[in-house]
């Protein structure tokens, strides 16, 4: 269970308190180092599941942790940087993503009760769209607004580019569960 693949989405959790302090330390580097450790747990996030495959270490665990600790990690940073970008511009990409998540993780449970979890498996267009959100979120982590406003809005396009393939993911699986929604619905009526 505590193979290195498990140790570093561990590793990617007890990250998320260490964002949250040094985000608000009364620091000048505290941008930079916020971004800096979130690109870090984003980058064990590459990793873990790399390793898990190329060892032959993929375990229950590591499949029920890895996606609850990129979760976590992108809800808490998404909450940090909405506060240091109180806006409706900055709220509707947060709200899809975070909202997302609820969606799809709610989906995945149920699909699982149903015995039909594969059909909901991670996508490609999934992995592509937490790789958007990551490198946004690290922009926006990592640069003083005030100061780098150039990078505040690059980060921000990205965000809504995330957002964008956020909702297109989640189209995706609910496509695939689609047949099940139908299933389920005429087992209903017919009971």
């Amino acid at each position: 269970m505590f193979n290195l693949p498990n140790q570093l989405t561990i590793l990617r959790v007890l990250f998320i308190p260490l964002l949250v302090i040094v985000f608000y330390l009364p620091w000048e580097w505290h941008y930079f180092a916020s971004g800096a450790i979130f690109g870090i747990a984003a980058l064990t996030d590459l990793l873990d599941g790399y390793l898990a495959r190329r060892l032959g270490q993929e375990t229950p665990f590591g499949a029920f942790l890895d996606p609850v600790a990129d979760k976590l990690i992108v809800a808490v940073a998404l909450v940090l940087l909405l506060e240091q970008n109180a806006s409706a511009l900055f709220a509707i990409p947060a709200m899809v993503i975070i909202g997302r998540e609820i969606v799809v993780s709610a989906l995945r449970e149920w699909m699982a009760e149903l015995g039909s979890r594969t059909s909901v498996a991670v996508s490609q267009m999934g992995k592509f769209k937490t790789i958007m959100q990551m490198v946004s979120i690290v922009i926006l982590l990592m640069f003083n607004p005030d100061t780098f406003p150039w990078f505040q809005w690059l980060g921000l396009v990205l965000l809504y580019i995330a957002a964008v393939l956020t909702l297109w993911s989640m189209v995706i699986y609910l496509k695939a569960a689609w047949p099940e929604f139908i299933r389920t619905s005429d087992s209903d009526e017919s009971n």
